[in-house]
């Protein structure tokens, strides 16, 4: 039974026992997810409760969402304020509203100038609420590109992706998905894109035809295996987006927002693209929000009234949160912290690995580290972790993923080595 905020004696939302919740899921929501079994009821910083008082690290943070740590007090305290002073509900997207436009301006240059061939002219921004959703927007960009500027006859349009991608499960993104998992039985599929190997610039470059128009990539892959690209590999793609007109996109959904110890991943290789999507930790891991940045110009050749909108696409309440996810990304140094902890953390982990009979390779970032395992199924290692209060997933089956929220400190640390430690040494 649900129950009031008022009700201190409720730990969490309700006093449903853990057993039936299972119950109620399997018999009114769709199977679509293979989960491990473990309630969470409360959130805080990087660890998740239970009803009977356990505490689980979360080295998850709901695949970079919660990149802040849960409930972070600053980005709750301006919703609440939000809520309470009655600026927070959505309203018809006809009329202007202060937070929006604040929020456009914080976040339009947090992002690095984009798009440099274009001018510099500042950049634009376009939200939505999911990232599948900002993806969408960003192949409408490069679509309608190469149909304005480069003389594509419309439906001819083609973007090139890369293997093992992952950029959501909507039927245009799956449509060029490597994996018939997502895809099987939910035909026919969008057609406009080509596939290369990730991290392959000769296979890029032999897909490009006169009707190409734009390229998606994810800077680091994070479902596909944790992967980075051979270093040059970005810089390959920026080369051939400028000698063939092409859009260059890069998906930092899971990436970006200070995970890999920079507050976007491609300032690694300090390569700029001309289009940036980012998602999750844009508004803290507390409202769905989501984001497709470009260059002012291309915003404004792309799309103009009714070629595009959203209801709840940056609606106020959404803006408070990224305006306070903003402030403590940039104000709490989160992607240095990343960076110097990630460091630390993959040391150690790398220090196991050497001693492990399971560990194949380990690869990352920040605290964007895949551990991938020999026998191909890291399942059966985030089971294992789970037993000992560590939550992590797999990444395509073969890697342990280990993506905490960006605040762990070094007891936080030391949980993380001693568990794995636990489950990989024999």
């Amino acid at each position: 039974m649900a129950v009031t905020m008022a009700d201190k004696s409720v730990f969490g939302y309700s006093t449903i026992p853990d057993k039936e919740i299972i119950e109620l899921e399997d018999i009114y929501g769709a199977n679509h997810y293979r989960r491990l079994k473990a309630i969470a009821r409360k959130t805080q910083g990087a660890w998740l409760y239970t009803q009977d008082g356990r505490k689980i690290l979360d080295c998850l943070a709901a695949y970079s969402a919660a990149n802040p740590g849960h409930h972070h007090p600053k980005i709750v305290d301006a919703l609440v304020r939000a809520l309470q002073e009655n600026y927070a509900s959505v309203i018809s997207n006809v009329v202007y509203t202060d937070v929006l436009a604040l929020f456009l301006k914080k976040a339009a240059e947090f992002v690095p100038q984009l798009g440099l061939r274009f001018g510099n002219n500042g950049n634009k921004v376009l939200p939505k609420n999911g990232g599948v959703e900002s993806v969408e927007t960003a192949i409408k960009l490069a679509r309608y590109y190469g149909f304005k500027e480069k003389g594509i006859s419309d439906g001819k349009q083609e973007i090139i992706v890369f293997e093992n991608n992952f950029h959501g499960r909507m039927i245009t993104i799956i449509s060029f998905s490597t994996s018939n998992h997502y895809k099987e039985g939910f035909g026919p599929l969008t057609p406009g894109f080509k596939t290369a190997k990730y991290g392959n610039i000769d296979e890029v470059e032999k897909l490009i035809n006169e009707n190409t128009c734009g390229i998606l990539v994810e800077p680091m892959q994070g479902e596909g295996g944790m992967y980075q690209p051979p270093k040059g590999f970005l810089k390959g793609l920026r080369e051939l987006a400028d000698k063939n007109n092409l859009i260059l996109i890069f998906d930092e959904i899971q990436v970006g927002l200070g995970r890999t110890g920079k507050n976007f991943c491609f300032e690694h290789e300090n390569v700029i693209p001309d289009a940036v999507v980012l998602g999750k930790a844009i508004a803290g891991g507390m409202i769905p929000l989501s984001l497709m940045v470009t260059n002012r110009s291309l915003m404004d050749m792309a799309f103009r009234p009714g070629s595009d909108g959203s209801t709840f696409g940056g609606y106020p309440l959404a803006c408070v949160a990224g305006l306070a996810a903003l402030d403590v990304i940039k104000g709490e140094r989160l992607a240095e912290r990343s960076a110097e902890t990630g460091k630390i953390l993959k040391k150690k982990i790398m220090d196991i690995a050497a001693r492990s009979s399971h560990v194949k390779e380990v690869r990352g970032e920040g605290l964007f580290i895949g551990i991938e395992v020999k026998n191909g199924d890291a399942m059966v290692f985030c089971e294992k972790l789970l037993g000992h209060d560590m939550l992590c997933n797999d990444s395509h089956h073969h890697t342990i993923r280990i993506s905490p929220p960006l605040i762990i400190n070094d007891d936080e640390v030391e949980y993380i080595v001693e568990r794995l430690e636990r489950v990989l040494v024999d």
